[in-house]
């Protein structure tokens, strides 16, 4: 067991060191230069762009510079931002809180409706509540988040008052925003559960539980459930991570004020160090959630604690 949590951990650390990468890559590939953005563009000469290249330390070669953004990193140094020269990491721990309950509240509602509806489809295959918890599933896989948004909006807040369209103050303004996202992931939870418990149902051992005589609500609900559950939570942990970066879009729709509203900002404007301390902020998230995700087969089916 100890062995597999170091070669996770191991595994962890070589991804994000290659997410940093090829974002660094990436701002300095786009089109636009941060000199030109920080300058009138009506007044600035090519001495004065020169002189905020140097500044900003672009003129330098492209290892160079991310080496010495590596090692101020294990340093705990995120930078400043290009723009105003605020210090990344306080801005980042400042706005973490409404991304992490966005995040979180988003990967409640997807885990709660798709598991219920996912078994209950199972269970009453080709019945109309099957019908049903497939369309909502079609429903959260295919309508784009923006669009399902401003359409909650719409009705929620234009047409009946009840929620407040734009902020993130309180949790009313939460609602909306996280079934937004929740309903995504609750549409692959749906079919991946519902599919996992057609497969277990069809299973040998169901068949000998049923001949001992345990009700089916036990035999569903005790043993086939659980048995089911483990390629679930493989989506769940991928799931997390999805609420975690779909976060940009959303908090731009609902106005937001969270680490999403502000690496949008910053890609728009090129401000590499903001955008270079969001996504190691976040692949830190994502990689922690899904160390949680594989510790937790062990405790939900004996066989991969035994195996381990």
């Amino acid at each position: 067991m100890g062995k597999s949590v170091f070669v996770r951990i191991y595994t962890s650390l070589l991804v994000l060191i290659g997410a940093l990468i090829v974002v660094f890559i990436i701002m300095n590939v786009l089109p636009g230069d941060p000199a030109l953005m920080m300058l009138d563009p009506a007044e600035s000469t090519p001495e004065m762009i020169a002189n905020m290249r140097h500044q900003l330390g672009l003129d330098r070669p492209f290892y160079v510079r991310f080496a010495e953004y590596f090692v101020n990193l294990l340093h705990g140094d995120f930078g400043n931002s290009m723009l105003n020269s605020d210090p990344v990491l306080p801005k980042i721990i400042k706005h973490f809180p409404a991304t992490l309950a966005l995040t979180a509240m988003s990967s409640a509602i997807a885990v709660v409706i798709g598991i219920v509806l996912g078994v209950l489809s199972a269970i009453h295959r080709n019945k109309p509540i099957d019908l049903l918890a497939r369309l909502i599933g079609l429903f959260g896989i295919s309508m784009p988040t923006f669009w399902s948004g401003i359409l909650l909006i719409l009705i929620f807040s234009v047409q009946l008052g009840w929620l407040p369209a734009m902020g993130s103050s309180g949790f009313k303004s939460l609602i909306m925003p996280s079934l937004t996202l929740g309903l995504v992931g609750a549409g692959f939870i749906v079919r991946m559960v519902r599919t996992s418990m057609l497969d277990v149902i069809n299973e040998s051992f169901i068949v000998t539980l049923r001949s001992k005589g345990l009700s089916e609500r036990a035999i569903m609900y005790q043993h086939a459930l659980r048995n089911a559950l483990i390629p679930a939570i493989t989506m769940i942990g991928m799931i997390v991570g999805e609420m975690l970066a779909g976060t940009v879009v959303i908090e731009t729709v609902f106005s937001r004020q969270g680490i999403g509203r502000i690496i949008a900002d910053a890609i728009m404007a090129k401000d590499l160090p903001v955008v270079q301390g969001v996504v190691f902020f976040s692949a830190v998230v994502y990689i922690i959630v899904n160390l949680l995700v594989d510790l937790s087969y062990s405790f939900i089916d004996p066989r991969v604690r035994r195996a381990s």
